[in-house]
């Protein structure tokens, strides 16, 4: 206990020297930023990250967003500069042409390392990109029209359980679980080949446990999480591994079980399929999707890639972990945004029902012309346009850059400015929501939520940005070498359980508001004073509606 006391001790001491040479430095330092416009921060020592980060902060955001220009300044802890970039050629600079120069900071790739293991979120630079290389063939649209059926099938499950609880009429139901459990399965078959969640009825699944419980205790160590990841450079991992587990934190006792139930299923489920696969059948007791999944396919991929660009086990594992974190509260909280705005604009809800319907001819709508259906199309891009999953992104710069400006703007002294220099170490934040809410490319109505926008035409403006988003001109998935890798699942996620629902059931929005929350992925609750992430919305099937 004393070996781990010493250790604490030391990264105390050795944060708190850094610490106070970052606060030196702001007050003797005069940064090229300082000229940057920007909102006051609130607080003297935490700066903007109460609003960054607080969870009902929007006015912060619309204001940010809306007053200050394509480039503002923020405040960090004493002092330190954070630039919130918004403008299109910055962007591009930023995650394509210089993305080597603007990281991930330390601290993300070494907790995510920790938690999840070497996949894509823990890695950089020629590593990533050869991982990469390998996953990208298994996320193609090819391999999406594949796992549609997967789909399908798992969205009926979840359409027969929300009926079965519809036998008195409409209720109240929670949405959100309901997607939350749905985007389990999804990820769970079409991504590794293993149902954790039967849906019909309720069950409770240790590896599903697990996973639910990640994102809660991550966001509630924002300090934690920022320093446990560099013990991993004291002693050896048996040492490191006692450190962590008398750490006295319930949370981090709760993060590292759910890691390690998680670890324990994804090295199961990977050394049963591969055995299976090189034994030449590839069918193993608890598969499903009938090969199909990514895993499946990953394995034989990275059996017959050459040696220099074969994945080893370890990062296998690592992306198998890495998928289901990265794939299920993002898409499934897209959905309940999807439907408390249906619920809001019926209008929208009805048009999109008849749509759908027209479309299935009593059946499932096939891959091809589900993709091309335009209206849902135009609802499924409209939602993740107005609340992008998550939202809080950001870089460091690794060395003193240039950073050019499509447009300039006006500095503090008035002076134009068509660039910025940023300083090594300087944070700087992706405007996700600014670029998908930026007035002067979208319009004047860019904080509304109107799918007509994608049916009409975009303001010329919008091709002209050359925005780098991987997605349709928006940066919801980011762009270049770190963008979204499974943005293409998702899309066929969401359209897949849309395309069931809607043409069943009718959405109503419940007596009590529904409120979203600022967080690593945006997540609703059934008041602002709330913790529980909730969505009720009045569920009914429609032969009751057209009865009425």
């Amino acid at each position: 206990m004393s070996a781990v006391l010493s250790v604490l001790e030391g990264a105390v001491i050795c944060t708190a020297t850094w610490l106070l040479w970052k606060v030196l430095r702001q007050f003797i330092v005069k940064s090229p930023l300082d000229n940057i416009p920007g909102p006051p921060p609130r607080s003297s020592w935490r700066g903007h990250l109460p609003q960054i980060y607080g969870r009902h902060e929007w006015d912060f955001y619309h204001d940010v967003t809306q007053n200050y220009g394509t480039v503002v300044k923020l405040q960090g802890m004493f002092g330190s500069k954070i630039l919130y970039v918004f403008d299109p050629l910055a962007l591009h600079h930023i995650i394509v042409k210089d993305q080597e120069a603007y990281e991930e900071p330390p601290f993300f790739i070494k907790g995510n390392l920790l938690l999840f293991g070497p996949g894509l979120l823990s890695t950089l630079g020629d590593h990533h990109r050869k991982q990469r290389k390998l996953l990208n063939p298994v996320f193609s649209i090819n391999h999406m029209r594949h796992l549609t059926p997967v789909f399908y099938n798992i969205t009926h499950k979840l359409e027969h359980a929300m009926a079965a609880r519809l036998g008195n009429g409409p209720q109240e139901l929670d949405v959100l679980g309901w997607m939350g459990r749905t985007a389990l399965e999804l990820i769970g078959q079409g991504g590794l080949g293993y149902s954790f969640d039967p849906l019909v009825e309720d069950v409770s699944e240790p590896t599903g446990n697990a996973i639910k419980a990640l994102l809660p205790n991550i966001s509630k160590l924002p300090v934690l999480r920022r320093l446990i990841p560099y013990l991993s450079e004291y002693g050896t991992p048996a040492f490191r591994r006692m450190v962590i587990e008398r750490f006295p934190n319930a949370r981090v006792q709760a993060l590292l079980k759910a890691v390690d139930v998680i670890d324990v299923k994804c090295n199961e489920i990977f050394r049963n399929r591969k055995a299976a696969i090189e034994d030449g059948d590839g069918i193993v007791a608890d598969q499903v999707a009938e090969g199909k999944d990514i895993l499946s396919v990953l394995i034989k991929a990275n059996m017959n890639a050459a040696a220099g660009d074969r994945m080893p086990d370890h990062e296998v594992v690592g992306q198998m972990s890495t998928l289901i974190f990265a794939a299920m509260d993002t898409t499934s909280n897209a959905l309940s945004k999807t439907l408390n705005l249906l619920a809001e604009h019926p209008e929208v809800q009805r048009k999109l029902r008849e749509e759908l319907v027209e479309a299935s001819h009593d059946g499932d709508i096939p891959y091809d012309e589900l993709a091309r259906l335009p209206y849902l199309d135009a609802v499924c891009r409209e939602t993740l346009r107005i609340l992008p999953p998550a939202m809080l992104l950001m870089r460091e710069a690794r060395k003193d850059m240039i950073l050019p400006l499509s447009e300039p703007i006006r500095g503090e002294d008035g002076r134009m400015l068509n660039e910025i220099p940023v300083v090594k170490g300087t944070v700087v934040h992706i405007g996700i929501n600014g670029s998908n809410w930026n007035k002067g490319l979208w319009g004047e109505d860019a904080l509304e939520w109107k799918p007509e926008r994608w049916i009409n035409g975009l303001p010329s403006a919008i091709e002209e940005a050359k925005i780098p988003g991987v997605y349709s001109h928006l940066m919801t998935f980011l762009g270049g070498g770190r963008s979204c890798i499974g943005f293409k699942f998702s899309q066929i996620e969401m359209k897949a359980v849309l395309s069931v629902l809607l043409p069943i059931f009718t959405f109503e929005l419940p007596k009590e508001p529904i409120i979203w929350n600022i967080a690593g992925v945006a997540y609703p609750t059934m008041s602002e004073e709330a913790a529980k992430p909730q969505m009720k919305l009045k569920v009914g099937f429609i032969k009751d509606a057209n009865r009425s």
